[in-house]
């Protein structure tokens, strides 16, 4: 099919977006990506797959009026794959395909959004000088579309909110504990398909997008991760998201809103969010992994950690060794009883392991003062984010 839309130089970048039944809400995310500055050489690849209404049709219409190339693509998917990651894959692989086509794959770049989000104006920007500055993938923030989440139940905003608060903690005492040099405060944690930016290379280097239902988000940045890639949590890389409850994809963020409304109390966390010790103890043991990999361990470091995790020195000296750090980190935490098992969360502890977090960064934040005042983060800096369940935390 010929491109629809302006011509430009070069491609140097593609932006994939599945849409199922999106007419009413795709013009918005077509419009705000066409208030991004500097599009000469960026594409934008629309998947409306599944379709019973004129998504396509409508998105044909808007082209010649866009400022950036724009590819409408139809695309009927079996049932195994019609779900929330089945359509974000096809929808990359397509736009990968156009990049390996018209773009230099040494510096072409490969982004993702959804038909009902809308990129704030320096979302491109903001990943491409990401990557430009050496990242292999960057994770965007995402924020609640404020209507909407208004239209929520308190409760449920509420209990989003909550877990958002100790997220945040927990973020927190990972840049204390163990700080990423090529992930360097103001960061966030959230792994959302409403943003996703990474190099060609990258996403040939892991396969491409998992091929599994949900979660495809998650589980992309945990291939890269495992990978030793260099993955940036850049809280200026924003999109504004739907919090509706009528989600089009199986699996999408309706859903999951849904079933914690359905669940209440009783509902489970994110699953990255476990109990403040734990996750204390886990910090620690990473940081001190890096350390002896990178040859400069404190004294006593490999004792130390394998007496706290029940492991022979032998074995720790074993894992130590493996050739990529997040190898053996999965390797110690594996072999490790104390870190083996990740206990998830309930909505109702979250508020005492709030208090506990707090403690504990008490004392994190006066030690870290005292001998470092420097790698004192600038907390203020970071600004909200966090993951698709705790967009609505407005």
């Amino acid at each position: 099919m010929a491109p629809q839309g302006r011509r430009t130089r070069r491609l140097r970048a593609a932006i994939a977006i599945p849409a199922r039944d999106e007419a009413a809400r795709l013009p918005d995310c077509l419009a705000a990506l066409a208030r991004q500055p500097d599009l000469d050489g960026i594409a934008v690849l629309v998947l409306a797959n599944n379709c019973r209404d004129d998504t396509a049709a409508l998105a044909r219409a808007l082209a010649p009026g866009l400022p950036f190339r724009l590819e409408v693509r139809e695309a009927s998917l079996p049932l195994a794959l019609s779900h929330a990651g089945g359509a974000r894959r096809a929808a990359m692989e397509a736009a990968a395909d156009l990049l390996a086509a018209e773009a230099d794959p040494r510096h072409a770049a490969l982004l993702s959004t959804d038909a009902d989000g809308r990129a704030e104006p320096g979302w491109l920007g903001a990943n491409l000088a990401a990557l430009a500055a050496g990242a292999d993938a960057v994770a965007g923030a995402i924020a609640p579309d404020p209507a909407e989440a208004a239209l929520l139940p308190s409760s449920l905003r509420r209990r989003e909110a909550q877990e958002a608060r100790y997220a945040a903690l927990l973020d927190e005492m990972a840049s204390l504990v163990d700080p990423d040099p090529h992930d360097p405060w103001p960061r966030h944690a959230a792994h959302s398909g409403a943003s996703i930016a990474l190099t060609l290379a990258a996403y040939r280097h892991v396969g491409g997008l998992p091929a599994v239902p949900v979660g495809e988000d998650r589980a992309l940045f945990e291939a890269l991760i495992r990978a030793d890639m260099r993955v940036r949590h850049c809280p200026a890389a924003r999109v504004v998201v739907s919090c509706r409850l009528d989600g089009r994809a199986a699996g999408g963020m309706a859903d999951t809103l849904r079933r914690r409304l359905a669940e209440a109390e009783a509902a489970p966390l994110d699953d990255s969010l476990e109990p403040a010790l734990d996750a204390l103890l886990r910090l620690r043991c990473r940081r001190a992994l890096r350390r002896l990999r990178a040859g400069l361990p404190r004294v006593g470091d490999p004792v130390r950690l394998a007496l706290a995790l029940g492991l022979a020195p032998a074995a720790l000296a074993e894992i130590t060794r493996l050739p990529r750090f997040w190898s053996a980190w999965e390797e110690l935490q594996a072999r490790a009883l104390p870190l083996r098992h990740r206990r998830r969360l309930r909505a109702g502890e979250v508020g005492a392991e709030i208090g506990r977090a707090t403690t504990l960064l008490g004392a994190l934040r006066g030690a870290r003062a005292v001998l470092s005042p420097r790698r004192l983060p600038e907390w203020r800096a970071a600004g909200p984010a966090g993951s698709a369940r705790r967009a609505t935390a407005a």
